[in-house]
Protein backbone atom coordinates (compact mmCIF):
# COMPACT_ATOMS: atom_id res chain seq x y z
CA UNK A 1 0.00 0.00 0.00
CA UNK A 2 1.29 3.37 -0.73
CA UNK A 3 2.73 5.37 2.12
CA UNK A 4 3.51 8.86 3.04
CA UNK A 5 5.32 9.07 6.46
CA UNK A 6 5.02 13.12 7.27
CA UNK A 7 7.23 13.10 10.42
CA UNK A 8 10.96 12.81 9.07
CA UNK A 9 13.74 15.26 9.21
CA UNK A 10 16.74 16.26 7.36
CA UNK A 11 20.06 18.61 7.51
CA UNK A 12 22.57 19.46 5.19
CA UNK A 13 25.31 17.32 5.51
CA UNK A 14 27.63 20.04 6.27
CA UNK A 15 27.02 24.38 7.33
CA UNK A 16 28.71 27.04 7.86
CA UNK A 17 30.26 27.87 11.44
CA UNK A 18 27.39 29.81 12.19
CA UNK A 19 28.67 31.22 15.82
CA UNK A 20 31.49 32.69 13.48
CA UNK A 21 29.55 33.69 10.70
CA UNK A 22 26.87 35.64 12.93
CA UNK A 23 29.20 36.43 15.73
CA UNK A 24 27.80 34.56 19.48
CA UNK A 25 27.12 31.88 20.64
CA UNK A 26 23.70 29.19 20.89
CA UNK A 27 24.16 27.72 17.12
CA UNK A 28 24.53 24.22 16.48
CA UNK A 29 27.53 23.17 14.64
CA UNK A 30 28.06 19.99 13.26
CA UNK A 31 31.85 17.71 13.51
CA UNK A 32 31.94 14.76 11.07
CA UNK A 33 33.49 11.99 12.98
CA UNK A 34 34.23 9.04 10.59
CA UNK A 35 32.21 7.54 7.50
CA UNK A 36 28.87 8.66 7.97
CA UNK A 37 28.60 9.60 10.87
CA UNK A 38 28.71 12.86 12.42
CA UNK A 39 27.78 14.75 15.87
CA UNK A 40 25.49 17.93 16.10
CA UNK A 41 27.51 20.38 19.19
CA UNK A 42 25.66 23.02 20.87
CA UNK A 43 28.54 25.74 22.21
CA UNK A 44 30.62 23.06 22.12
CA UNK A 45 28.33 20.07 24.07
CA UNK A 46 27.10 17.64 21.91
CA UNK A 47 23.70 18.03 21.37
CA UNK A 48 23.12 14.67 18.93
CA UNK A 49 24.92 12.13 17.48
CA UNK A 50 23.76 11.59 13.53
CA UNK A 51 24.12 9.07 11.08
CA UNK A 52 24.78 9.58 6.84
CA UNK A 53 20.65 8.83 6.54
CA UNK A 54 20.37 12.07 8.30
CA UNK A 55 21.66 14.07 4.91
CA UNK A 56 22.13 11.34 2.15
CA UNK A 57 19.65 10.77 -0.22
CA UNK A 58 20.41 7.68 -1.34
CA UNK A 59 20.38 6.32 2.02
CA UNK A 60 17.52 7.57 2.51
CA UNK A 61 15.55 6.03 -0.57
CA UNK A 62 17.47 2.64 0.46
CA UNK A 63 16.40 2.91 3.93
CA UNK A 64 12.38 3.65 2.70
CA UNK A 65 12.48 1.42 0.62
CA UNK A 66 13.45 -1.75 3.02
CA UNK A 67 10.22 0.01 5.03
CA UNK A 68 7.87 0.36 2.24
CA UNK A 69 7.44 4.19 2.54
CA UNK A 70 6.98 5.68 -0.60
CA UNK A 71 7.28 9.39 0.24
CA UNK A 72 8.80 11.12 3.23
CA UNK A 73 7.68 14.78 4.06
CA UNK A 74 10.92 16.65 5.11
CA UNK A 75 11.35 19.17 7.78
CA UNK A 76 14.61 20.28 9.31
CA UNK A 77 15.69 19.54 12.66
CA UNK A 78 13.93 21.64 15.42
CA UNK A 79 16.69 22.94 17.37
CA UNK A 80 17.71 24.76 14.04
CA UNK A 81 14.71 26.81 14.53
CA UNK A 82 17.12 29.28 16.49
CA UNK A 83 14.03 31.89 17.11
CA UNK A 84 15.93 32.78 20.15
CA UNK A 85 18.74 34.37 17.55
CA UNK A 86 18.02 38.04 16.08
CA UNK A 87 15.63 37.63 13.32
CA UNK A 88 18.21 38.79 10.56
CA UNK A 89 20.64 35.58 11.16
CA UNK A 90 16.94 33.27 11.97
CA UNK A 91 16.31 34.78 8.22
CA UNK A 92 19.58 33.88 6.82
CA UNK A 93 20.02 30.58 8.25
CA UNK A 94 16.35 29.44 7.28
CA UNK A 95 16.72 30.68 4.07
CA UNK A 96 20.07 28.14 3.86
CA UNK A 97 17.77 25.30 5.46
CA UNK A 98 14.97 25.60 3.14
CA UNK A 99 17.23 25.73 -0.24
CA UNK A 100 18.91 22.50 1.12
CA UNK A 101 15.76 20.76 1.36
CA UNK A 102 14.02 22.28 -1.87
CA UNK A 103 17.43 21.20 -3.86
CA UNK A 104 17.02 17.89 -1.95
CA UNK A 105 13.02 17.56 -3.27
CA UNK A 106 14.36 18.16 -6.53
CA UNK A 107 16.79 15.98 -6.72
CA UNK A 108 13.93 13.03 -5.89
CA UNK A 109 10.77 14.93 -6.65
CA UNK A 110 8.58 11.47 -6.45
CA UNK A 111 9.60 10.32 -3.33
CA UNK A 112 9.88 13.72 -1.20
CA UNK A 113 8.08 16.86 -0.26
CA UNK A 114 9.26 19.84 1.38
CA UNK A 115 8.48 21.84 4.29
CA UNK A 116 10.24 24.89 5.22
CA UNK A 117 11.40 26.85 8.72
CA UNK A 118 10.60 30.67 9.34
CA UNK A 119 12.06 33.59 11.54
CA UNK A 120 8.75 33.24 13.43
CA UNK A 121 10.21 35.67 15.77
CA UNK A 122 9.61 38.44 13.27
CA UNK A 123 5.98 37.92 11.77
CA UNK A 124 6.79 39.89 8.77
CA UNK A 125 10.38 38.52 7.53
CA UNK A 126 8.49 35.10 8.61
CA UNK A 127 5.69 36.14 6.10
CA UNK A 128 8.14 37.03 3.29
CA UNK A 129 10.42 33.96 3.56
CA UNK A 130 7.09 31.65 3.69
CA UNK A 131 6.09 33.28 0.18
CA UNK A 132 9.40 32.54 -0.98
CA UNK A 133 9.06 28.88 0.27
CA UNK A 134 5.88 28.37 -1.57
CA UNK A 135 5.85 30.37 -4.54
CA UNK A 136 9.88 30.29 -5.17
CA UNK A 137 11.10 26.72 -4.08
CA UNK A 138 7.78 24.99 -3.94
CA UNK A 139 7.58 23.48 -0.67
CA UNK A 140 4.20 22.06 0.24
CA UNK A 141 4.17 24.70 3.88
CA UNK A 142 6.27 24.93 7.16
CA UNK A 143 7.15 23.74 9.82
CA UNK A 144 7.62 25.80 13.20
CA UNK A 145 8.00 24.80 16.97
CA UNK A 146 5.15 24.79 19.53
CA UNK A 147 6.14 28.41 21.01
CA UNK A 148 7.95 30.84 19.68
CA UNK A 149 10.73 32.10 22.56
CA UNK A 150 7.19 31.11 25.16
CA UNK A 151 5.24 33.67 23.30
CA UNK A 152 1.89 30.40 22.29
CA UNK A 153 0.89 29.55 19.17
CA UNK A 154 -2.68 31.33 19.63
CA UNK A 155 -1.15 34.74 20.16
CA UNK A 156 -2.39 37.53 17.50
CA UNK A 157 0.92 38.77 16.63
CA UNK A 158 1.39 35.22 14.83
CA UNK A 159 -1.99 35.44 13.02
CA UNK A 160 -0.15 37.23 9.80
CA UNK A 161 2.20 33.85 9.63
CA UNK A 162 -1.17 32.12 9.50
CA UNK A 163 -2.99 34.08 7.39
CA UNK A 164 -0.11 34.22 4.40
CA UNK A 165 -0.19 30.01 4.77
CA UNK A 166 -4.46 29.74 4.68
CA UNK A 167 -4.25 32.23 1.30
CA UNK A 168 -1.40 30.25 -0.11
CA UNK A 169 -2.82 27.09 0.84
CA UNK A 170 0.58 26.03 2.89
CA UNK A 171 0.76 23.60 5.11
CA UNK A 172 1.47 23.58 8.45
CA UNK A 173 3.52 21.05 10.83
CA UNK A 174 3.32 21.97 14.40
CA UNK A 175 6.74 20.38 16.36
CA UNK A 176 7.71 20.12 19.65
CA UNK A 177 10.84 22.25 20.97
CA UNK A 178 12.56 24.00 23.79
CA UNK A 179 10.34 22.26 26.15
CA UNK A 180 9.09 23.95 29.08
CA UNK A 181 10.17 23.25 32.76
CA UNK A 182 13.45 22.64 31.01
CA UNK A 183 15.48 22.52 34.79
CA UNK A 184 13.14 20.33 35.78
CA UNK A 185 13.41 17.89 33.39
CA UNK A 186 17.07 17.40 32.28
CA UNK A 187 17.44 13.85 33.94
CA UNK A 188 16.00 10.57 32.77
CA UNK A 189 15.22 12.16 29.54
CA UNK A 190 11.72 13.70 30.72
CA UNK A 191 12.29 16.77 28.18
CA UNK A 192 11.71 14.28 25.23
CA UNK A 193 9.27 11.88 26.95
CA UNK A 194 6.78 14.22 29.01
CA UNK A 195 7.91 17.55 27.71
CA UNK A 196 7.09 16.80 23.63
CA UNK A 197 3.88 15.84 24.83
CA UNK A 198 3.07 19.01 27.38
CA UNK A 199 4.05 20.94 24.86
CA UNK A 200 1.55 19.64 21.93
CA UNK A 201 -1.20 19.98 24.41
CA UNK A 202 -0.68 23.51 25.70
CA UNK A 203 -0.11 24.72 21.58
CA UNK A 204 -3.26 22.92 20.31
CA UNK A 205 -4.93 24.38 23.29
CA UNK A 206 -3.76 27.57 23.04
CA UNK A 207 -4.50 27.46 19.14
CA UNK A 208 -8.45 26.91 20.13
CA UNK A 209 -8.82 29.12 23.26
CA UNK A 210 -7.11 31.96 20.59
CA UNK A 211 -9.33 31.37 18.18
CA UNK A 212 -6.94 30.61 15.45
CA UNK A 213 -9.29 28.00 13.31
CA UNK A 214 -12.24 30.40 13.96
CA UNK A 215 -10.09 33.01 12.26
CA UNK A 216 -8.64 30.75 9.83
CA UNK A 217 -10.86 27.84 9.04
CA UNK A 218 -9.15 26.69 5.84
CA UNK A 219 -5.50 26.37 7.37
CA UNK A 220 -4.36 23.08 7.29
CA UNK A 221 -2.28 22.19 10.91
CA UNK A 222 -0.86 18.87 11.48
CA UNK A 223 0.13 18.49 14.85
CA UNK A 224 3.31 16.12 15.74
CA UNK A 225 3.35 12.90 17.79
CA UNK A 226 -0.52 12.38 17.62
CA UNK A 227 -1.02 15.73 18.97
CA UNK A 228 0.76 14.78 22.32
CA UNK A 229 -1.36 14.99 25.89
CA UNK A 230 -4.01 17.11 24.05
CA UNK A 231 -6.38 14.12 23.08
CA UNK A 232 -5.79 12.77 26.41
CA UNK A 233 -7.02 15.69 28.72
CA UNK A 234 -9.18 16.98 26.02
CA UNK A 235 -11.92 16.01 28.64
CA UNK A 236 -10.26 18.26 31.67
CA UNK A 237 -9.71 20.94 29.16
CA UNK A 238 -13.71 20.99 27.86
CA UNK A 239 -14.88 20.74 31.47
CA UNK A 240 -12.54 23.81 32.34
CA UNK A 241 -14.07 25.88 29.54
CA UNK A 242 -17.57 24.48 30.92
CA UNK A 243 -17.44 25.69 34.16
CA UNK A 244 -15.13 28.70 33.87
CA UNK A 245 -16.01 30.69 30.49
CA UNK A 246 -14.67 33.38 31.95
CA UNK A 247 -11.10 32.07 32.02
CA UNK A 248 -11.24 29.57 28.88
CA UNK A 249 -13.82 31.36 26.49
CA UNK A 250 -12.41 35.21 26.63
CA UNK A 251 -10.81 35.12 23.12
CA UNK A 252 -13.54 32.23 21.58
CA UNK A 253 -16.77 31.07 22.57
CA UNK A 254 -16.40 27.84 20.77
CA UNK A 255 -16.17 25.08 22.81
CA UNK A 256 -12.77 22.84 22.52
CA UNK A 257 -14.56 19.75 22.07
CA UNK A 258 -15.97 20.86 18.60
CA UNK A 259 -12.30 21.25 17.15
CA UNK A 260 -11.45 17.27 16.85
CA UNK A 261 -11.62 16.78 13.23
CA UNK A 262 -10.63 20.50 12.35
CA UNK A 263 -6.36 20.02 12.57
CA UNK A 264 -4.58 16.71 11.48
CA UNK A 265 -2.22 14.81 13.57
CA UNK A 266 0.26 12.11 13.03
CA UNK A 267 0.08 8.50 14.03
CA UNK A 268 3.38 8.61 16.15
CA UNK A 269 1.92 7.37 19.99
CA UNK A 270 4.09 4.31 20.63
CA UNK A 271 1.09 2.22 21.83
CA UNK A 272 -1.81 0.60 19.87
CA UNK A 273 -4.18 1.63 22.40
CA UNK A 274 -3.38 5.42 22.44
CA UNK A 275 -3.65 4.76 18.18
CA UNK A 276 -7.19 3.36 18.57
CA UNK A 277 -8.39 5.95 20.69
CA UNK A 278 -7.06 8.67 18.25
CA UNK A 279 -9.07 6.73 15.53
CA UNK A 280 -12.14 7.31 17.90
CA UNK A 281 -11.71 10.86 18.73
CA UNK A 282 -9.86 12.69 16.13
CA UNK A 283 -11.11 10.04 13.22
CA UNK A 284 -8.84 8.29 10.09
CA UNK A 285 -9.15 11.07 7.94
CA UNK A 286 -7.08 13.27 10.38
CA UNK A 287 -4.32 11.27 11.20
CA UNK A 288 -1.66 10.46 9.27
CA UNK A 289 1.47 8.08 9.20
CA UNK A 290 4.47 9.81 11.00
CA UNK A 291 8.16 8.08 12.73
CA UNK A 292 10.26 11.06 13.28
CA UNK A 293 12.70 9.59 11.08
CA UNK A 294 15.65 8.96 11.43
CA UNK A 295 15.86 9.43 15.54
CA UNK A 296 15.62 7.09 17.81
CA UNK A 297 12.59 7.92 19.60
CA UNK A 298 10.76 7.32 16.61
CA UNK A 299 8.88 4.59 14.73
CA UNK A 300 12.13 1.99 13.50
CA UNK A 301 9.47 0.20 11.05
CA UNK A 302 7.16 3.14 9.77
CA UNK A 303 3.65 1.83 9.71
CA UNK A 304 4.09 -0.80 12.16
CA UNK A 305 2.12 0.29 14.41
CA UNK A 306 -0.78 0.70 12.28
CA UNK A 307 -0.61 -2.48 11.11
CA UNK A 308 -0.83 -3.63 14.83
CA UNK A 309 -4.36 -2.53 14.98
CA UNK A 310 -5.63 -5.28 12.04
CA UNK A 311 -7.33 -1.94 10.52
CA UNK A 312 -10.04 -2.04 7.71
CA UNK A 313 -7.64 -1.38 4.18
CA UNK A 314 -10.09 1.53 3.70
CA UNK A 315 -8.79 2.83 7.72
CA UNK A 316 -5.46 1.92 6.36
CA UNK A 317 -5.20 3.65 3.44
CA UNK A 318 -6.57 6.68 5.15
CA UNK A 319 -3.61 6.46 7.45
CA UNK A 320 -1.05 5.15 5.08
CA UNK A 321 -1.95 7.97 2.17
CA UNK A 322 -4.96 9.98 2.11
CA UNK A 323 -4.75 11.88 4.96
CA UNK A 324 -1.37 13.32 4.17
CA UNK A 325 -2.68 14.12 0.52
CA UNK A 326 -5.40 16.19 1.90
CA UNK A 327 -3.53 17.98 4.75
CA UNK A 328 -0.64 18.70 1.99
CA UNK A 329 -3.36 19.30 -0.73
CA UNK A 330 -1.79 17.25 -3.14
CA UNK A 331 -3.15 13.94 -5.47
CA UNK A 332 -1.47 10.52 -5.86
CA UNK A 333 -0.73 12.00 -9.43
CA UNK A 334 2.00 14.10 -8.11
CA UNK A 335 4.18 11.05 -7.34
CA UNK A 336 3.57 8.86 -10.41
Amino acid sequence: MFKIDIHTHILPKNWPDLQQKYGYRGFVSIEHTGTGCARMLKDGKVFRNIQSNSWDIDTRIAECDKTDIQVQVLSTVPVMFSYWAKPEHTLDLSRFLNDHIAATVAKAPKRFVGLGTLPMQAPDLAVSELKRCVSELGLAGIQIGTHVNGTNLGDAELFSVYEAAQDLGAAIFVHPWEMMCADRLKKYWLSWLVGMPAELAVAISSMIFGGVFERFPNLRIAFAHGGGAFPSTLGRIQHGFDVRPDLCAIDNPVAPSKYLGRFYVDSLVHDARVLQYLLETVGPEKIALGSDYPFPLGEALPGQLIERLDLDPSVQSMLYQNTALDWLNMTPERFQ
